[in-house]
This record gives C-alpha cells, structure tokens and sequence, in this order.
C-alpha cells in the first residue's frame, strides 16, 4: 500500500519536496516509487519538469483506483483485526483554528482514552475547503458548517449554533454606520468590508447586501474568519464573523458587535464525512462518539 500512499501525496500536493515530507522520505525515493508505478501501468502518471507537477489523464484515472483501493485496504485490515477487538490505524480531520479550540477536545478526549491504537491527524486551514478536501478524499472528516444544500453522498452531525454577526473597531471612523439597526444603500455604500474569500459567510454576506440593494465595497478578502477580526481590529473595516469565532479570538476586545437587522442566518457547525466511508470501523467509532446537539 505505500505505493499507493506515495502517490496520493504526491497528486494532491503536485511538489516532489512537500509529498516527501509528508511521507517521510526522501524526494529521491519518492521519484523511484513514481517511476516504479509508471514502468508496472505502463503509462505516465505525472508530467514533470523542473518547475511543475502535472496528473496526467492517466494519473487522474489511476487516483481513484488509489484512493479506492487504500479504503478497501483499510476495511479489510479493519474487519480482520475486529477479532482481536483492538482498532489502530489513522483518521485525518479538517477544521479552522477557531473549531479546534471549541470542539477538539471534547470531541476527541474520550475517543483516545478508548482507542488509543488510533492515530489521529488534524489540518487546519479555511473552514470553505472543508467540504472541497473531504468530497475529494484528501480528509477523511472535517468540521465545517452545515452547506445550504449538503451533497447525498455527505453526512452530517450537528455540534453547534452560531449567529454570524457584524463586526466593526472600537475606535470611532466615519464610515461605520451610525444606525445599523435600520440599514440602508446609502449608509453602506462605502464602508470597507472585510469578507471570506468564500463559504457559507460570504454567501449569506453577499445576501444581505443584495437584498439591501448595494454592491459591498470590499477591502479585502481573505481565508480564514480569525484573520477577519484581527483586520477589524486594526480598523481597516467591519468584517462578518461567526460569533463562535469571536468566543475563542484573543483580539475580541478589539472589536464590537453592530446590532444590524436583518440578522444574518445561524451558523450550525458539525462534524461531516463521506457516507460511504462510514463503513471504515475506524470512522465509524469516531461518528458514533459524536452526540448530535
């Protein structure tokens, strides 16, 4: 299975150093596996040169099976090991900096204390991609906010409720509005908005001014609502954040919350995975120690 393993690494991340990294072994010995696999399928699976990784047609072909194969790899090693009752293997999990600090440790606390043999790898990153890497197989789950249209193939168990809210610096500027409660085009035109670059947020953001009937007049974009409150924070604009967020930040005395009507729509934040990979025993004991709220 390393083979195999090697080459997912090296077709999601497209670099000879950062897949050997990650593997654990040298970028030569990833080259050899590569070239191992390409001699054996007869085919090429990546056109490279010195300054670009590209899955060829084949490649992209030949990722399924890999992706395919490792479950069924992991379902059979998981199915045989059932007799000794002891679980081991690996789980990676996707989720924002502001979800690991409100949900991991009493997600996973237990969970280790029971399987010990499970190693578990977190990534952190842009709540938008959350549900991207897992639809795509790079996460096997992730904690993410509830989509507006949650794919079939996505299951999903609720862990909180957040309000998104507006928020704006201490400091007084002339363009924050001065009667957020009862908004119009006029009074919004110009401030600077801070916004995701995308996800759930934006969407609900983008909605907002629509149906106000302005165009926001955006700052800046970014990846991440935590950088969001540290960018308010400094007065650069009013930004829109999970209240979630504003819990855990170490800069939430920076900033305020403006009481805008109409409220932006809740956040229901929880735990997703592919349905199909509920049938890893592995996964499943994690999904079954999550308590829907």
């Amino acid at each position: 299975m390393r083979p195999l393993k090697h080459f997912l690494a090296l077709a999601e991340t497209l670099h000879f150093g950062r897949a050997s990294e990650a593997c654990h072994v040298s970028p030569s010995t990833l080259s050899r596996t590569i070239r191992q696999l390409e001699e054996s399928l007869g085919v090429r699976l990546f056109e490279r040169d010195n300054r670009h990784v590209v899955l060829t047609r084949q490649g992209r072909s030949f990722q399924t099976y890999a992706r395919d194969a490792l479950e069924e790899w992991e379902r059979l090693r998981q199915s045989l090991m059932r007799e000794a009752r002891t679980l081991t293997g690996e789980i990676s999990i996707y989720c924002s900096v502001t979800a690991s600090y409100s949900f991991l440790y009493e997600l996973l606390s237990e969970f280790r204390t029971r399987h010990p043999g499970i190693e578990l790898k977190l990534h952190t990153g842009d709540p938008a991609q959350s549900l991207p890497r897992v639809l795509a197989g790079n996460e096997d789950m992730a904690i993410t906010p509830r989509p507006r249209q949650a794919p079939d193939a996505l299951a999903f168990k609720s862990l909180t409720r957040s309000p998104l809210v507006f928020i704006a610096p201490h400091k007084a500027h002339e363009w924050i509005p001065t009667t957020p409660e009862s908004p119009s085009a006029e009074q919004w035109r110009d401030v600077p908005m801070i916004l995701s670059e995308a996800g759930l947020s934006r969407q609900y953001s983008d909605t907002w001014f629509r149906a106000l009937g302005v165009a926001p007049r955006i700052y800046a974009q970014v990846a991440g609502h935590e950088a969001i409150v540290s960018m308010v924070g400094l007065g650069f604009g009013v930004g829109v954040v999970p209240h979630i967020v504003l819990d855990t930040s170490p800069l939430a005395e920076r900033v305020r919350i403006l009481p805008v009507k109409p409220e932006l729509p809740h956040y229901d934040v929880g735990l997703c995975v592919l349905e199909r990979r509920l049938k890893s025993p592995l996964i499943r004991a994690l999904w079954e120690e999550v308590v829907e709220r």
